[in-house]
């Protein structure tokens, strides 16, 4: 029987590759003196440490990550000539993100907030995002109002606490957010943990196909474990008793080999349906109703992998939604045309014009010689290839389903004022309806909002409550009692009150 061989561990170095005697110990003049600058060691920690952290994502900061697989179950090549959906039984290995949108890094992930479900497939013919929400819909269609939206969310300028004046301000202010608001504040806003939650691409895209065919599209992919929520009150118990709590739920259960799955649908419109269709394809404060637009399956992501390294694998990753692949196209919904250029614009800032050679961020594929030089250039730079289409060393073009002439656009530049009208709540309506349905629903988003909206000031809470009055006028009627009600009589935390008589007496 042959000895057991035991691998020597690695000696430690500095970052030059140095050997270090003693890292723990700095040099000094004599045993008190003061410390020399000439220790590379100490310099070199102490540099690395200061600038160890990368900026934060302005919105989707907080958030936990794993990685698995994609497997087509049915066949959808007559939509679309996506390679990675070509045939049923092909595999195609995914990272995931999950996250909230308004918190700090250090927020509690179990927040009423919408929450951010990216997957990052990584295909032969690139690598194809798709940044979700696990609501069907969004606060607004237009990119131009997205930074005040995030800024009305975020900390106030003067207090840099959370206002929920400055969040219904805007709401109230720009209604044909009713429908997301009648999601959020509904239980759906708070879902019981990452491994139960539905995610939506919300915007339209399309599928194409070589031979010049498309059709619009919106992709659903649906909890296996059947999609789970908390009340405000859970919510708010788990908010303060673990803040990791979906983080946390997350790891465990793929580390004890509970790994979540989804099953992956989507919805199509040929041109012509979806001109003749009662709602605006490109708005995406609008819903297709599955009565019109059935759900068609297309395969199942399972989750088997928690990242080694956080920071490498899930704090780095990075994802937009113009990382797109043969076969998947945008619309012209204006909403996804300013995340087309703002999410990769905003990883350029965070991590680098590079970070696409990250490992996790890395193509299967990829050859890019015309991208050079920038910070952390990491994968060799080309080495002598051309970095201009030169004749000396040519470059192979592959033919893909991609800007196929189908559509043709004639208009002026405008600005084209979207305001809410009538028609933005009619789907609002309906969802209230759809609560009334289910057993203390309508009484719990009720109390969601009457939390929330009693610490705003009054002219923003009367501009809301018209705001649910058009969505349904009972509605508007009891959340503003609820919440008038709550104004007058606050309720009272009987431990914060013992620890400000504490500090005044």
């Amino acid at each position: 029987m042959a000895a057991a061989t035991t691998q020597s561990p690695p000696y430690y170095t500095a970052s030059n590759g140095r050997p270090v005697s003693n890292p723990v110990s700095s040099q000094r003049l004599g045993r008190n003196g003061p410390v020399l600058l000439q220790d590379f060691h100490l310099i070199d920690l102490l540099a690395h440490f200061d600038r160890e952290r990368i900026p934060e994502r302005v919105v989707h900061a907080k958030g936990s990550g794993a990685f698995g697989e994609f497997e087509v179950t049915d066949d959808v090549t007559d939509v679309t000539s996506a390679d990675f959906l070509s045939q049923i039984g092909k595999k195609t290995p995914i990272a995931i993100r999950f996250s909230t949108v308004g918190g700090e890094k250090g927020s509690a992930d179990t927040a009423r907030d919408p929450r951010g479900f990216a997957i990052k497939f990584y295909t032969e013919e690139g690598n194809f995002d798709m940044v979700m929400n696990d609501t069907p819909v969004f606060f607004i269609r237009d990119g131009v109002k997205f930074p005040t939206l995030i800024h009305s969310q975020k900390r106030n300028p003067q207090t840099n606490l959370k206002d929920a004046t400055s969040f219904w301000d805007f709401i109230s202010g720009n209604q044909e957010s009713a429908h997301q608001i009648m999601q959020l504040f509904s239980d759906r806003g708070t879902p019981a943990s990452w491994r139960y939650m539905n995610a939506y691409s919300a915007h339209t895209f399309k599928f194409t196909k070589t031979d010049g065919t498309w059709c619009y599209m919106k992709l659903h992919f649906l909890a296996d474990l059947k999609f789970k929520t908390l009340t405000n009150d859970e919510a708010m118990h788990l908010y303060k008793a673990n803040p990791d709590w979906n983080t946390q739920d997350l790891f465990n259960a793929i580390d004890k080999s509970n790994y979540p799955s989804w099953t992956m649908y989507c919805q199509t419109l040929t041109p012509e349906q979806a001109q003749n269709f009662r709602w605006n394809i490109f708005d995406v404060t609008k819903v297709w109703p599955h009565s019109e637009v059935p759900l068609r399956c297309m395969g199942k992501m399972t989750l088997n992998r928690n990242p080694q390294n956080y920071f490498a694998e899930i704090e780095q990753i990075a994802f937009a939604p113009s990382h797109l692949v043969p076969g998947i196209e945008p619309s012209a919904d204006p909403m996804l045309q300013a995340r087309l250029f703002s999410y990769a614009d905003s990883q350029r800032h965070r991590l680098g014009v590079n970070y696409q050679q990250l490992p996790v961020n890395k193509p299967l594929h990829v050859y890019a010689p015309w991208q050079r030089d920038g910070p952390s250039a990491i994968n060799g730079n080309y080495g002598p290839a051309p970095n201009y289409q030169s004749s000396l060393q040519p470059v192979e073009y592959k033919p893909a389903a991609e800007l196929i002439e189908h559509e043709e656009w004639v208009g002026k530049a405008m600005r084209n004022i979207w305001e809410a009208t009538d028609e933005d709540f009619v789907q609002p309506g309906m969802l209230w309806k759809v609560l009334g349905k289910q057993p203390g629903q309508q009484d719990n988003f009720m109390y969601n909002v009457a939390v929330f909206l009693s610490g705003a000031v009054e002219d923003v809470r009367k501009r809301t409550y018209g705001m649910f009055r058009r969505v349904d006028e009972e509605l508007g009627r009891r959340i503003e009692e609820e919440t008038e009600r709550r104004v007058e009589e606050p309720e009272k935390d009987e431990i914060v009150e013992g620890i400000l008589k504490k500090l005044e007496d």
